[in-house]
């Protein structure tokens, strides 16, 4: 310290150089979080089947065997990891598979986890107005969230529903990757 209640030079460099390091290695992490993919779009990241029918496969490609067909046209998934033409993606029950980039759509569909009925309410607060009710497994489109709510439109109905009852809207991994078949 000098007279002056400040460090010294000495220390002031010594600081400047932690606090430098610190930040590299922050930037590193942000790099090694944001790893780049064949589209360049992040994963995980939300699609929805533009199809009223695909097929999901065991693995990338179409030799793979089919593990079942979605029959649901709008259907939102969760892409958790990507080939240059194929997706493997998460569904809301829990279903992990491969699908082609063909058959998703970038459009952001949501649908009740709920067993209930969901109330669209006309504003983002437990007290404001219902609107209307979003059946379990109602497919609505997903306009935007904001502090726990979302706006979705469904039968042109526009409003808000919690985020917490919705699939769809949480941008953390879904489902569990189950190990590679042997």
């Amino acid at each position: 310290m000098n007279g002056q209640g400040e460090p010294s030079g000495r220390r002031r460099g010594a600081h400047a150089l932690i606090l430098s390091v610190a930040a590299c290695a922050l930037a590193s992490a942000a790099l090694a979080d944001a790893r780049p993919t064949p589209s360049g779009l992040p994963v995980p990241r939300f699609v929805t089947l533009k199809f009223g029918s695909v097929n999901a496969r065991a693995g990338p490609g179409d030799d793979y065997r089919t593990l079942w067909v979605y029959q649901v046209r709008g259907l939102p998934v969760q892409v958790i990891a990507e080939s240059s033409e194929w997706r493997r993606i998460c569904d809301p029950d829990g279903g992990v598979a491969w699908v082609h980039m063909r058959t998703t759509d970038g459009r952001r569909n949501v649908l009740p986890t709920t067993g209930a009925a969901v109330p669209v309410l006309s504003s983002p607060h437990a007290g404001a107005r219902t609107l209307a009710l979003l059946q379990p497994r109602s497919l609505a489109a997903l306009q935007r969230c904001e502090s726990g709510w979302c706006r979705i439109q469904a039968d042109g109905v526009s409003g808000w529903v919690q985020a917490a009852g919705l699939w769809g809207t949480d941008d953390r991994p879904q489902c569990l990757i189950p190990p590679p078949a042997r």
